[in-house]
Formats: structure tokens, C-alpha cells, sequence
């Protein structure tokens, strides 16, 4: 029995992978071939809180953090976006302000979508429509389980959680055919919402516990009921 049998993991992901998906083929293909596709460094900017969408972005190859930074100029990791994902639609759907940045955590590939080819392609398709609203409906969802998340669990529940989910998103299998976790300490324990040096000490008592194993900058879950148990989120 898989992860996502045994734990609520959609409570807690984007279901834009799925816009795409869910349209007529010819209009992927058209979107697709209308695609401006740009290669982003780790660490580089695909766009920043504050500044309007001109467009949105199909994470095509790699992954992308979405984050916001405080008044002190920490960074708080907010989502990691896998292949397949669209980034920013929320935003332009809103005529708004991007309400978070995003900076690619490895060598990324992106396709780039004009706002007026979108909103065309939106505006004659019920299929791309209903499934943009179902993704901004779930996106909600998944922000208010966040928001409950950081309000009631302790560091060490978080933390529990954010494993089980990373090792859905993490598809570079180990040996034994479970996922590895592949991320700096940094970026973990902005997504945590602690800091590095209490991380660290957690991470080595889940080691410690039989929870997980720590190889270099990987960590890979071993018994994910327990961690289910620990987090404490039904």
C-alpha cells in the first residue's frame, strides 16, 4: 500500500499538474507549441511577490520553490513545484500581484505562456476553465491546512509531516526502491519553519528512532506509519 493510500497527501498539493491533463489534446498541443521555453539556473528568480504576471509557467523539467521573505529577510518556503506543474495562473487569473516569489532549487526548464494566448485559449475552452477553477479551489484548501499545520503542531510534528510529503514529490528512487529526499538543511528547515541547528538535532533523533536514514545531503523515510503517527494530522 502506497503513501498516498495510507495518508492525506492531496490535502496538502497543487493539483495544477492536472490542468493541462484535463483539456483536448489539440489544445495542449497548440498551448505547448506557443511555448517560450527558458532554462533557469538553481538559485534564479522565475518570478518575484510584487510584480504582475505577463504570463504563467509550465515547469517542464526540474523543480522550483515558491517562497516569500519577511521583514528581516528570511525566506519561508511556502511549496516546491515538480514537472508538470503551472506556476503563477493564480495570480493572473486575479489581475493581481504575484502573493509569493519563485526561484528554481535545481537546473529548471520552463515554458512560458503569454497572458493573451492563455486567456484566449481559457476563454474557448469550458474544459481549461472548470479545471483552473477546481485547481483555485483546492489551492485554497491546501492554504488553509498549512495555515493549521504552522498554528497547532510542534516543530517535531512539522517536521514529521514534511517528510511524508517530500517523499511523494521526490521521485529519484534509492535502492531499496524508496524515495530519496534530496534538499539542503537551509531550504528543509525554511519549510519547517524552525531554524537549521534545531533541524539538524531532530533529524538525527528520527535517525536515531529507526525513522529515517540521512546519506550525505539525502534522507530517506523507512517507516512512514510512524512518522503518519507522529505528525499527528488525520
Amino acid at each position: 500500500m502506497g503513501l498516498n493510500e495510507t495518508f492525506p497527501i492531496e490535502k496538502f498539493t497543487s493539483k495544477s499538474a492536472s490542468i493541462f491533463k484535463s483539456i483536448p489534446s489539440a489544445m495542449r498541443r497548440q498551448l505547448e507549441q506557443q511555448m517560450v521555453y527558458k532554462t533557469f539556473r538553481k538559485g534564479q528568480n522565475i518570478f518575484l511577490e510584487g510584480l504582475y504576471p505577463s504570463g504563467i509557467f509550465y515547469l517542464k523539467e526540474g523543480m522550483v520553490k515558491k517562497y516569500k521573505t519577511d521583514h528581516v529577510g528570511k525566506e519561508h518556503i511556502l511549496y516546491l513545484c515538480t514537472a508538470g506543474e503551472l506556476l503563477g495562473f493564480s495570480a493572473l487569473l486575479c489581475n493581481e500581484p504575484y502573493p509569493d516569489s519563485a526561484a528554481a532549487m535545481e537546473t529548471s526548464r520552463l515554458g512560458f505562456i503569454t497572458k493573451e494566448v492563455f486567456l484566449k485559449a481559457m476563454n474557448s475552452s469550458n474544459e481549461l476553465m472548470f479545471s483552473l477553477l477546481s485547481s483555485l479551489s483546492h489551492e485554497f484548501g491546501v492554504m488553509a491546512n498549512s495555515v493549521t499545520v504552522f498554528a497547532r503542531m510542534t516543530v517535531r510534528e512539522r517536521l514529521a509531516l514534511m517528510l511524508l510529503l517530500l517523499s511523494a514529490k521526490f521521485e529519484k528512487p534509492a535502492s531499496s526502491g524508496l524515495s530519496e529526499i534530496i534538499l539542503s538543511r537551509e531550504d528543509l528547515a525554511n519549510m519547517v519553519g524552525t531554524a537549521v541547528e534545531t533541524l539538524v538535532r531532530l533529524l538525527q533523533e528520527f535517525r536515531s528512532e529507526g525513522f529515517i536514514e540521512l546519506k550525505a545531503k539525502k534522507i530517506i523515510v523507512l517507516k512512514a506509519k510512524e512518522l503518519i503517527a507522529l505528525s499527528k494530522f488525520y
